[in-house]
């Protein structure tokens, strides 16, 4: 969007074609920006944002095909409509099941282009608006995306759901691994039970036994009454043990002999409970490794690991971006009263390009700071976090030189933010909204000690 004004990117190679809709588009109060092949939309789409894109299929140097699968890449919140030539019209549906966002035939009824094109950017609702399928809006769980791997995740847990498999979730932080764990619980057998949560990290292990496992009055001091845990309050139902790699060895053996012999004892006490729980685990850890260096019993990995289910994290679902900021602006809109039409296309393309270090939840505090903070209709760059700002600005720069990839963003990133922070590496953490812990492991990925 150049001002208030659209700004469409029409992709053709007849020069008279793209004169005319040009001319057109300038009577509808649009601007356009014209590109004669799919190579050249390519290099349009990398230099800067659009509103839209109309875009023929057969062109010389790079076909409308080709051209739209790079531009999915590289913005995937893009609407492109297709054109075609009645002959064509199965490329086009093949489009379609590409990502474009529709089709028109030639030659073009200019009426229902003002319509499509009104439609796919939001300025004018469908006639018959169909539900997506998949898991894009549940609810009562929140889960979100329609790209492969969140598909694919989705159709894991509907398979894995209904069974009383032990599941590991993995994932880095940030990912949304307590909304897998809902997921398992409310999709199985065991929905109308209790749904116990539990973050191992955040408690000690005296105290983590405790709330665990239970205790009697006079167990230790304090106990002043007999108190069950969480495996006792869970029956019948799920145990979802959040963070389990920080869980110490003495804690590792005791969770084991729950998980094998179905069966508790609270702490001072010598009853032993039966319990019929379902336990789901999750971690950021890489637990093969942490069993490897000593960390965690090899024997409570296999246990927990049954089935296996991996968050993939967001810049590995980029296509899920603009479904997650609808998600977020209306969520904090509706909760500040405040009226939000939606977001300027720079900040659309830089929500799409950041790299997300700390995943959905950081997207999610963004969006936050920035519905509370924006001034007019529009979600802009310059209400977000400054570490969004500094990426924006830092990738400008990189991009005149060499587009970084995702991972090369990131890395820069966070050395620009450990720089700023003067090597404090807890406080750099703090800045990137990740935990210092994710924050290492990421710079060993890089090599950096």
């Amino acid at each position: 969007m150049v001002g208030n004004k659209l700004n469409i990117l029409v992709v053709d190679d007849e020069r008279v074609h793209r004169y005319t809709l040009c001319s057109l588009f300038a009577d509808w109060g649009w601007d356009c920006t014209e590109a004669d092949d799919g190579l050249a939309a390519v290099a349009a789409v990398e230099a800067q944002p659009f509103d839209a894109i109309l875009m023929d299929v057969r062109m010389a140097r790079m076909d409308g095909m080709e051209a739209l699968r790079r531009i999915r890449a590289i913005n995937p919140a893009i609407p492109v409509i297709i054109m075609t030539a009645y002959s064509s019209v199965d490329s086009a549906v093949a489009a379609i099941k590409q990502g474009a966002q529709d089709y028109l035939t030639k030659p073009l009824d200019f009426e229902r282009l003002r319509t499509t094109m009104e439609v796919a950017m939001g300025h004018r609702q469908p006639e018959e608006k169909k539900q997506p399928e998949g898991p894009t809006v549940s609810s009562d769980m929140r889960m979100i995306g329609q790209s492969p791997p969140m598909l694919a995740l989705w159709e894991m847990i509907v398979q894995v759901a209904p069974t009383s498999a032990t599941v590991l979730i993995t994932g880095e932080s940030g990912t949304g691994k307590e909304l897998v764990a809902s997921a398992l619980h409310y999709k199985s057998v065991r929905s109308e039970g209790p749904f116990i949560k539990i973050n191992c990290a955040a408690l000690t292990e005296t105290l983590l036994e405790s709330e665990l496992f239970g205790h009697e009055r006079g167990a230790f001091t304090g106990a002043d009454r007999r108190r069950e845990g969480r495996f006792v309050q869970a029956q019948g139902g799920t145990l979802f043990l959040d963070e389990i790699g920080e869980t110490s060895p003495a804690m590792q053996v005791k969770l084991l002999r729950a998980l094998q012999e179905h069966e508790v004892q609270r702490v001072g006490g010598q009853e032993t409970i039966k319990v019929d729980v379902r336990i789901l685990a999750a971690t950021n850890r890489n637990l093969e490794e942490a069993v490897q260096s000593g960390i965690f019993r090899e024997d409570l990995y296999y246990r927990l690991k049954v089935v296996e289910l991996e968050v993939p994290p967001l810049r590995e679902r980029q296509g899920d971006v603009p479904l997650l900021t609808t998600y977020f602006v209306e969520k904090f809109a509706d909760m500040n009263k405040r009226q939000v039409k939606g977001l300027t296309p720079d900040c659309m393309d830089l929500f799409i390009r950041y790299p997300w270090p700390g995943n959905v939840r950081e997207m999610e505090h963004a969006v936050e700071r920035g519905v509370i903070l924006m001034r007019g209709d529009y979600l802009d760059v310059s209400v977000l976090p400054m570490a969004l700002q500094r990426w924006a600005g830092l990738n400008q720069e990189a991009a005149v030189e060499e587009p970084a990839t995702l991972k090369e963003a990131e890395k820069m990133l966070i050395l620009k933010t450990l720089e700023e922070t003067g090597g404090n590496r807890s406080e750099a953490a703090r800045r990137l909204q990740i935990t210092r812990k994710t924050l290492l492991n990421k710079l060993k990925s890089y090599d950096i000690a």
